[in-house]
């Protein structure tokens, strides 16, 4: 092997240095690649209490186990030889224009997550072209969000409580301040058991124990947010002091039935749609009471263990009902190749709660925008590696699932 000195000018066209980024926070969203990526700067960056109210889920956390297993277990089937030069990721969702077939889900306390809480999962939402979804439970109130996305879409999510005026006047103040869809939530008339909140003594507002503060020691960031901003509170109700179960407990209304539908329809003239869906006898069910769309969803496996996979029923319920009602899907989606699955065997659209949070624990506003980022780009590649263009040319030629995703 003959060696030689290097040529300057062989070496010049490898130099690529970058100009260092000096925005600390934009340097670790960059480097984060995956939905995964955002959750380890996350769990660095926020207290161990509100990082387990997002992470975990009910009892031995089983239910988001197997749903996360489950898009793990799928297989694509891609064809070739496809011109995919342009990929249309958009789609009408519940009568109005959505740029990704995925929402933001509603989240309750997500103040405690990062200071900017709601309003910077709004903005991010809006940025992108998707909807907005405000929990009951939300720490921004209905008004200020709307005012922070005149132009977005805004979902409201409504949980009834044993006080139905209370609830009604949270939908009146929806439809005033222009809000298109309501969620309505069926799946909690009790609190789940979730034991990593109740070791970590999870109340609103935080409680200053020996143990939270050794805690705040390494994230001093969140702290002097928490201790400088407005004091945390639910803004859609009146202050409540102690744990989130307690809260459910008392506030919500285990007597709900289907027969509560019909007067939630004479309040709302916009879309409703029922989140908490867990089986195909009331997914028909609800079909007949006129409902505009179901979430096949398990609460993201914070009530009942071991509850149904919501993508496991997705063939079954959307061969079902698929023609009637529009089908949303949530819990363990963490990535654009899962939604680009739950797509293709018949989702209308997605929610995702998780993968929003854990970019906005790991950055406010930008950390949301860069999980959104993550999301859009892994669906685009994946519709083109699929050799699909548009959302309409997916089904379930595209994917398979290693292991059954059926209960026949």
């Amino acid at each position: 092997m003959r060696r030689r000195l290097p040529n300057p000018r062989d070496l010049a066209p490898l130099l690529r240095f970058r100009r260092p980024e000096l925005n600390a926070r934009r340097r670790r969203l960059d480097a984060a690649l995956t939905i995964d990526d955002l959750r380890t700067i996350a769990k660095r960056r926020t207290p161990r209490a509100p990082f387990d109210y997002v992470d975990g889920a009910a009892e031995s956390e089983i239910s988001l186990a197997r749903a996360r297993q489950a898009f793990r277990d799928i297989e694509f089937h891609p064809a070739i030889l496809r011109d995919v030069s342009v990929v249309d990721t958009a789609r009408a969702v519940l009568g109005g224009p959505s740029a990704l077939p995925l929402a933001i889900a509603p989240t309750g306390f997500t103040r405690m997550m990062h200071t900017e809480g709601e309003i910077a999962g709004a903005r991010a939402a809006a940025a992108f072209g998707i909807p907005f979804s405000l929990s009951t439970m939300g720490t921004a109130s209905i008004e200020s969000v709307r005012e922070a996305i005149p132009e977005g879409r805004a979902w409201f999510q409504l949980y009834l409580w044993r006080d139905r005026e209370r609830s009604m006047a949270l939908v009146e103040r929806a439809a005033r301040a222009g809000y298109d869809t309501l969620l309505v939530t069926v799946d909690v008339p009790v609190a789940g058991a979730r034991l990593r909140d109740k070791r970590n003594g999870m109340s609103i507002p935080p409680a200053l124990t020996l143990g939270t503060i050794v805690d705040a020691i390494p994230r001093p960031e969140w702290w002097i947010n928490f201790l400088t901003t407005d004091p945390l509170a639910f803004a859609n109700m009146s202050g409540w002091s102690g744990t989130v179960a307690e809260l459910i407990d008392t506030m919500f209304d285990p007597t709900v039935t289907f027969d509560d539908l019909r007067w939630i329809r004479e309040m709302w003239k916009g879309a409703i749609v029922v989140k908490g869906v867990q089986s195909l006898d009331d997914a028909v069910a609800l079909v007949a009471h006129g409902v505009d769309g179901i979430v096949l969803s398990n609460h993201g496996g914070r009530q009942l263990d071991r509850a149904p996979v919501p993508f496991h029923l997705l063939p079954t319920v959307a061969k079902q009902v698929g023609a009637d009602v529009e089908i949303l899907l949530d819990t363990g989606i963490m990535s654009g190749a899962d939604i680009v699955a739950a797509v293709a065997l018949g989702a209308r659209s997605t929610l995702v709660g998780r993968a929003y949070l854990y970019g906005l624990m790991a950055g406010g506003q930008e950390g949301v925008e860069r999980a959104l980022s993550i999301l859009s780009d892994q669906i685009t590649r994946t519709m083109r590696l699929l050799g699909v263009t548009s959302l309409d040319e997916l089904d379930s030629r595209h994917v398979t699932a290693l292991t059954p995703y059926t209960t026949d």
